[in-house]
């Protein structure tokens, strides 16, 4: 995995400021620090502790928060996890917090009950309410998990939602996409404001024009033959071919060049013009193109959609960079299900997201004829759609779960997805500030879209399915 695509979660156990022979005795604080780290390393969390501020690797002074949030830092952490031991220090966790500025998460383990002579050895959870209240004082956006045992299924459940959260938030933090060419003339609907995504979400959009492109597409084709070589085998290995070597090979240049580009440049998605000029490149079709791209953990979105670019990065870093996303048209409902929709593109959606009944096919598109393209249907699995886009300076998140289910086939990659009310969904797209692109990922991810947008200043969650209520219950 790539260090970008990593994540480092900085573990901040905390307890209070006494040491008594019952009441916060530190033995029972240490044993819970132990505990902690086991059940992280149990479920393969990157994470860095603080052994290095003393002997316990506990916090217990808010004099010491720089120390720690200096060599959180150092450390580099994506997010910080404060374990409260005992009953906690509220100030230390809120200052380094606001020191840090990454994603939060506030816990602690269950309390025993009072022993046979009604001592309490920890108080946690009282600990826990008081630095919520802390951390809100000093400003600082927190998740918190519910009050439990390590083996309790909210544990792993939480901590998995938080840190898919945290993942989305270091995706776009210094997000460089690339344009490739510009929109179709009339697709006003992908319209976006640049400046206004770096001012509000530090978003850069980088272009370059169609030659350049051309310019790498010539050179590779015509000095990079072991690498077209190995391109070409791959695929036809790989996929139900109903193209010629040619088109496969004129294909493999062309993902080529608009890798080698990218990676030139750090940008983490593209957003790219898909007719005229880009199909008159190799003569192709840039479709399987992009979705081959897309496999490689770099989203390419047609049509020049950079709010679509955004949603799937969004998407694909809500899975923690293990599935690819799919980006679609949301074009008819189906004929007999008033429930359920196609979700369509000619041909861009990465052959990780086909249906495993038999191997996607590498094939023609439907309006010209011209290779190259997916043609299959998505596996069968929970989905979850969204888009990121704005009206004048708002932005919003849509966010709809749902589930594939038969339908008519067509041509191209496709899918019709049923939600609860589709309806529902219909409105929120057609009233705004939405349109009928939509990044999709196999997995439902509604809690941590919204946990991410609670670190993302400028961006509303905007639930369809689940509700609010519903997603709130499953974060507790």
């Amino acid at each position: 995995m790539s260090n970008k695509h990593s994540l480092k979660l900085g573990v901040v156990p905390t307890r209070r400021d006494l040491t008594g022979e019952f009441f916060c005795n530190v033995d029972v604080a240490l044993a819970n620090k132990r505990a902690t780290e086991k059940k992280l390393t149990d479920m393969g969390v990157d994470f860095v502790n603080i052994d290095f501020l003393n002997e316990e690797g506990l916090i217990y002074s808010g004099l010491d928060a720089k120390k720690v949030a200096d060599y959180m830092l150092e450390q580099k952490v994506d997010a910080i996890f404060a374990p409260h031991c005992n009953f906690g220090t509220e100030d230390a966790i809120a200052k380094i917090g606001k020191l840090v500025g990454k994603p939060l998460l506030l816990w602690a383990p269950r309390d025993p009950a009072p022993d046979a002579m009604g001592n309490r050895c920890t108080d946690s959870q009282c600990g826990l309410m008081a630095t919520g209240k802390v951390l809100r004082q000093f400003g600082v956006p927190f998740t918190y998990m519910t009050n439990c045992t390590f083996d309790d299924p909210v544990f792993e459940r939480t901590m998995n939602y938080f840190l898919g959260a945290a993942q989305i938030v270091k995706s776009l933090k210094n997000l460089r996409i690339g344009q490739i060419g510009v929109r179709p003339e009339p697709f006003w609907s992908v319209k976006c404001n640049e400046l206004q995504l770096l001012e509000t979400f530090g978003v850069e959009v980088v272009p370059v024009t169609m030659i350049e492109l051309k310019q790498s597409y010539d050179a590779i084709m015509a000095n990079e033959a072991k690498r077209l070589d190995e391109m070409v085998a791959y695929y036809k290995e790989t996929f139900d071919v109903a193209v010629d070597d040619d088109a496969l090979r004129r294909t493999a240049a062309l993902v080529s060049a608009i890798k080698d580009w990218a990676d030139a440049h750090e940008v983490s998605a593209i957003a790219s013009s898909c007719w005229g000029p880009m199909r008159d490149i190799g003569g192709v079709a840039s479709c399987f193109a992009f979705s081959e791209l897309t496999d490689m953990g770099l989203p390419v979105i047609c049509e020049t959609d950079v709010h679509g670019a955004i949603t799937s990065v969004i998407a694909q870093a809500a899975t923690r960079w293990t599935k690819s996303s799919f980006f679609a048209d949301i074009t008819i409902r189906h004929p007999e299900n008033d429930n359920a929709e196609l979700f369509w593109h000619c041909g861009v959606f990465p052959k990780s997201t086909a249906s495993k009944t038999k191997k996607p096919q590498i094939g023609v598109n439907f309006d010209e004829g011209r290779p190259t393209v997916g043609n299959f249907l998505l596996e069968d699995t929970p989905v979850t759609v969204m888009r990121f886009d704005c009206s004048g300076d708002h932005y919003s998140l849509l966010v709809a779960e749902g589930k594939t289910v038969p339908g008519p086939a067509t041509k191209g990659t496709y899918g019709w997805i049923e939600f609860k009310d589709w309806p529902k969904l219909e409105h929120k797209v057609v009233t705004g500030p939405y349109i009928h692109h939509v990044a999709g990922v196999q997995q439902h991810v509604a809690p941590i879209l919204y946990e991410a947008c609670k670190y993302i200043p400028g961006l509303e969650p905007d639930l369809a399915e689940p509700s609010l209520e519903e997603v709130q219950a499953l974060l507790r």
